[in-house]
């Protein structure tokens, strides 16, 4: 086994890896660029070496100074996690020369299947099922238009090289075809320094869902079932559950045997993913093959009980594969929640800055659940505009699905991160949605559910109510600290045979949200819980597990099994609750108090409309438009690089450019002013 190895990746990935190492008594070596030095990847790492500037194309794309980095300290190994330079055959091959081993597939593999029009034709050859579509590469705009309409709208554009969502567009009409040509094309090469494009059918209402595989150099693969990751936004995985709640053993048994299939066609060992589009009949068809961990491994981890980092150390030292496939085992079920700097609110838009507070929710098992939390980056860290937007993976495990749901909707109401824009709100409302719940899925779940937007979580009345009840809660919580400071024990919870000693009875209203909806109430303070009466004679009992000042709060339900979590911050006259999605401002105040507010004037947001905003920190990469230019409805105005995918901004009515404030390269904040509309 090797004695060091080499991480040639940041992040998460490489924390990841670390731990392993760790486990198995393997040094590790980080490399890291001028904006990842105080990355958590470094401070675990053994050894570090700085390869370069920031941006990825002067650090971690460089080749030649990773190699160096491994010669500098003794570094036998690389694994290269996924993403930069992990799916790159001549970076494997120089390595290679070196007597470096890549901790990964043979060159051939990646080479074979790193070109999606190759993989493809030996997908085909090996009998595997394919998506129809162009098998060369496309050389222009109006032969992609051409193309399109022989193999019949709706199409997908495709970077033949990388994979993450980058370089990919769905076109509907030769409009959509010429421009997702044109954006596929620039975003492949500046994401992977390839912008080789082709095209194939795009698949109404599909599921994608891949298969698992590894394979030894003894001539030995298997697989360990599947990952569904239907849940997807801009071609980019959001949620992943294994097993599948579509598949049956049948389907799972022939899409495990087709992957393996092709697995030995091109000689593959290591850890890779063959992924498929399935339709709503069980076919499926070949997309692509990923010859390296995925970003979703974790779930199959937790429902296999492998370690797919420790597979890959041992196959790339030699060793065989410790199991055969009949030893294949699946237990429970797991899902995996991807924590992004990105602002659900403003369409998914990258978001940068400090993590003012990072509080995952706390790893390990407890009373049949298991929870996981892979991440690189800490609190007081920064989300840098250099790399992918991916704070955490967040993993939950239970024997049952609906358990496993419910264990993330708790470790999610949990999660604290503050300081950037997040989609925290946004896996929690789909958590607690009908159709998730019941496994009804497609990759345009996200459109189809949210065709406005993320607004926030619609919550059920009864869990509102518990909203409203947690609201009074709190209040006569702070209140009981604030009068009553020799009385603070919040460890004993109610008993359900405990006759309820009522030491305080009042009536308050409940001021909630933006619209000053009032809703009156009691509240019944005993020894250790609340009791909130509404005007129906509804009465909900919670038990505080909360202090004044703490920003997670456990509320025990009186009635009932369970608690209720929400995060908390103090406003002025109320709180700020976070929960299932939804975020609330609730004042509780007396019944006059609450009158008087109806007559309080409500202050008006500025008049913006004259203003093209930068939506998302970045940098001007296109300007479409100048001066004194008049646009119609639709028209580009301007394109956005962020987190290396390009964001169209268009007009969104007739109207003349009056002034331009940037140039093309300027790097922008959230806000900032792009340009100024006059009357055209």
């Amino acid at each position: 086994m090797f004695k060091k190895i080499l991480i040639a990746n940041r992040g998460e990935i490489a924390c990841r890896v670390i731990k392993t190492a760790r486990k198995m008594g393997i040094r590790t070596v980080a490399v890291y660029s001028d904006a990842d030095r105080e990355a958590l990847h470094v401070r675990m790492a053994d050894e570090k070496v700085n390869i370069g500037a920031g941006p990825a194309n002067q650090s971690y794309l460089l080749a030649d100074r990773i190699i160096a980095a491994c010669k500098q300290t003794g570094a036998e190994a690389v694994h290269p996690g996924y993403g930069f330079l992990s799916e790159n055959a001549g970076f494997c091959a120089r390595l290679n020369q070196a007597g470096i081993v890549f901790i990964g597939p043979p060159v051939k593999a990646i080479e074979a299947m790193g070109d999606k029009i190759t993989s493809k034709k030996i997908a085909a050859a090996a009998g595997v099922s394919t998506v129809p579509g162009s098998m060369g590469l496309i050389a222009d705009a109006d032969e992609a238009v051409k193309i399109a309409g022989e193999v019949g709208y709706p199409v997908m554009i495709k970077a033949s090289a990388g994979g993450g969502g980058k370089g990919m567009r769905v076109a509907w009409n030769d409009g959509e075809a010429r421009e997702g040509f044109e954006r596929s094309k620039s975003e492949a090469a500046s994401a992977f320094g390839d912008d080789h494009i082709f095209i194939e059918k795009f698949v109404t209402n599909p599921r994608h869902i891949e298969i698992q595989v590894l394979g030894d150099g003894h001539g030995n693969a298997i697989y360990l079932g599947e990952r569904e990751c239907s849940i997807q936004r801009r071609n980019q995985k959001v949620i992943e559950e294994a097993p599948s709640p579509f598949l049956d053993d049948k389907t799972r048994k022939a899409m495990g045997a087709e992957a393996v299939a092709l697995a030995r066609a091109v000689g593959y060992t290591s850890a890779g993913t063959v992924e498929f589009i399935v339709d709503d009949k069980k076919h499926f068809y070949f997309l692509e093959m990923n010859t390296r961990l995925q970003v979703e491994h974790p779930v199959t981890e937790l429902i296999t009980g492998l370690d797919l980092v420790e597979l890959m150390l041992r196959v790339a030292a030699g060793e065989k594969l410790p199991l055969t496939q009949d030893e294949v085992k699946l237990d429970g079920w797991a899902i995996e929640s991807r924590l992004y700097a990105e602002d659900p609110y403003r369409n998914f838009l990258p978001s940068v800055g400090r993590l003012v507070r990072y509080r995952p929710p706390e790893e390990g098992e407890d009373n049949g659940i298991i929870i996981r939390n892979d991440t690189g980056v800490f609190e007081g860290g920064e989300i840098s505009t250099f790399y992918d937007p991916m704070i955490a993976k967040l993993c939950t495990w239970a024997e049952t699905r609906e358990k496993a749901i419910n264990a993330m909707e708790e470790a999610l109401d949990s999660f604290e991160v503050e300081g950037v824009g997040h989609n925290l709100p946004f896996l929690s409302a789909v958590m607690g949605q009908a159709r998730f719940r019941e496994g009804r899925l497609t990759t345009g779940y996200i459109a189809e559910e949210f065709p406005d937007g993320f607004s926030g979580a619609e919550l059920s009345d009864e869990r509102r109510r518990e909203l409203l009840a947690a609201a009074v809660v709190l209040h006569v919580q702070t209140e009981h600290f604030r009068t009553a400071p020799n009385e603070r024990d919040t460890s004993l919870l109610p008993s359900a045979h405990e006759t309820p000693f009522v030491s305080s009875l009042r009536d308050m209203a409940v001021i909630c949200g933006t619209c000053n909806e009032k809703v009156s109430v009691r509240a019944e303070h005993t020894a250790n819980a609340v009791f909130v009466t509404f005007s129906d004679g509804q009465i909900i009992g919670l038990a505080p597990y909360w202090k004044p000042g703490e920003t997670v709060a456990s509320l025990y339900r009186v009635e009932g099994t369970g608690r209720l979590r929400v995060k908390v911050d103090a406003i002025t006259g109320g709180f700020r609750l976070r929960h299932g999605g939804a975020d609330l401002n609730m004042r509780v105040v007396t019944p006059r108090t609450a009158e008087l507010m109806k007559i309080m004037p409500v202050k008006l947001p500025p008049d913006l409309s004259k203003y093209l905003l930068c939506p998302m920190p970045g940098q001007i990469v296109r300007l479409e438009v100048t001066e004194g230019q008049v646009v119609e409805a639709g028209q580009v105005l301007v394109i956005v690089e962020a987190m290396k995918m390009e964001n169209v901004l268009r007009a969104e009515k007739r109207a003349r450019i009056e002034k331009l404030n940037v140039a093309v390269g300027s790097v922008l904040a959230v806000d900032e002013v792009i340009l100024e509309f006059g009357e055209a």
